[in-house]
C-alpha cells in the first residue's frame, strides 16, 4: 500500500472536478484497512473515504487522509431453492454486482441496473430506482469504525434505512468505512415493472412474459436514453431527491397544475418527480459557461468540461428558489457537498 501526496482526484468523481487530496490511498483488503487507520503517524489525520465518487460534488481541495477503499469480492453464504445470501464487497462496481446477479439468475437488484458507484455506496444512500430501493434486499453490512479499526456488523434495522438515507448519513456520517453488504437474493423472482416507462419499454422490446434479464435491459434502455454517460459528460446522475409533500398540499397544487405527477408515500404523503418540477421552471436545458441542465433530464446538472463545484453548487441553489418561488416545494440536494 503506497501513500501518495497531493493527489488529483478528477478521475475519482463523476463530475470529472479538479481536487486534490493532501494524501491519497487505496486500500485493497481488511489487513491494509485496519493499519492504515491504527498507524500512530495517521490516527490523528483526518480522513475521508472516497467510494466510486458517484455522488458527490468537489468544491475544494481535501486536506486529508483520502482512503479509497478496492476491497472486492462475491461469496456465497447460504442456498436453498428460493433464495440466496451473497456477501459482496464494499469495492465491487454496483452495476458489475447487478450483472452478476441477472447472469445468475438472482433477482432483486436488477431495477438498479446501471447505477453508477460502488457496492459500499449503496446502503449508505440507500440507492433506488424504478420502485426499488436496495434497503429491500439488504440483511447487514459490515463496516470499520475509523477511530478504532475494529469491524461492527449493521443489522438491516440498524441501517435505519430511509428515502436516499441511512445511519451512515446521519448519526454514523464519517465514522465507518463500509467493506462489505450481504445481501438476500431471489431465485424465484416476483418482478418490479410497474413503475414509470419499464411497462412501455418492455412491450417496444416485443417482451410479454419478462425475464430479469429482460427487466435489466429495459431498465439500462431507459437509463441511457434519458442520462448522460459520466464518461461524457460529468454528473451526479439525480442531483435532487424527490420531493414528499402532504396530499392536502398535492391536492391544492394540482387546481393550478393539472399535468403535476404525484406517487403516494402512504395516505397522507405524496412524492412528486423533482425532475417535473425542475422542467416546468424552466431549467431543462439550460447552460451556463461550463455547466448546466441536462437537456434531457432536467433532474441531472452537469459538468460540460472545466466547470467548478462552486459553479454547481450556485446552480442548484438558484434552481432550488426557483421552484419554492413557483410551487412552494422545497429541494433536497441528493448530492453530498464536499
Amino acid at each position: 500500500m503506497q501513500i501518495q501526496a497531493n493527489y488529483p482526484l478528477r478521475n475519482y468523481n463523476t463530475f470529472g472536478l479538479e481536487s486534490t487530496a493532501s494524501y491519497f490511498a487505496e486500500v485493497t483488503s481488511l489487513t491494509e484497512l485496519k493499519s492504515i487507520l491504527t498507524d500512530p503517524e495517521w490516527k490523528q489525520k483526518p480522513k475521508f473515504i472516497l467510494g466510486g465518487g458517484s455522488n458527490i460534488l468537489f468544491t475544494q481541495n481535501i486536506d486529508a487522509l483520502v482512503i479509497h477503499p478496492q476491497l472486492t469480492g462475491i461469496e456465497k453464504i447460504s442456498e436453498d431453492e428460493t433464495y440466496i445470501r451473497l456477501k459482496v464487497g464494499g469495492g465491487e462496481s454496483w452495476h458489475a454486482f447487478v450483472m452478476y446477479c441477472v447472469d445468475h439468475g438472482y433477482a432483486g437488484v436488477e431495477n438498479l441496473s446501471l447505477i453508477p458507484g460502488s457496492v459500499g455506496a449503496a446502503p449508505m444512500q440507500n440507492i433506488g430506482a424504478y420502485g426499488v430501493e436496495v434497503k429491500n434486499v439488504i440483511e447487514s453490512v459490515e463496516a470499520v469504525s475509523i477511530e478504532s479499526g475494529e469491524t461492527r456488523l449493521f443489522s438491516k434495522e440498524e441501517c435505519r434505512f430511509g428515502y436516499r438515507e441511512s445511519i451512515f448519513k446521519k448519526e454514523a456520517k464519517g465514522q465507518y468505512i463500509i467493506t462489505g453488504v450481504t445481501f438476500i437474493l431471489s431465485k424465484k423472482p416476483g418482478l418490479n415493472v410497474g413503475y414509470g416507462d419499464v411497462q412501455k419499454t418492455l412491450l417496444e422490446m416485443n417482451v410479454t412474459d419478462p425475464t430479469i434479464r429482460d427487466v435489466s435491459e429495459a431498465i439500462m434502455q431507459i437509463r441511457r436514453s434519458k442520462l448522460p454517460d459520466p464518461a461524457k459528460i460529468g454528473n451526479a446522475g439525480s442531483f435532487f431527491k424527490n420531493p414528499e409533500i402532504s396530499a392536502a398540499v398535492f391536492e391544492k397544487l394540482k387546481k393550478s397544475y393539472s399535468q403535476l405527477p404525484g406517487y403516494p408515500v402512504n395516505d397522507e404523503v405524496m412524492k412528486v418527480p423533482a425532475g417535473w418540477l425542475i422542467e416546468q421552471a424552466g431549467w431543462k436545458g439550460y447552460r451556463q459557461g461550463n455547466v448546466g441542465v441536462h437537456e434531457k433530464q432536467a433532474l441531472v446538472l452537469v459538468n460540460y468540461g472545466g466547470g467548478t463545484g462552486h459553479e454547481i453548487k450556485a446552480l442548484s441553489e438558484r434552481i432550488q428558489d426557483s421552484v419554492k418561488t413557483k410551487f412552494g416545494i422545497a429541494l433536497n440536494a441528493e448530492v453530498n457537498f464536499i
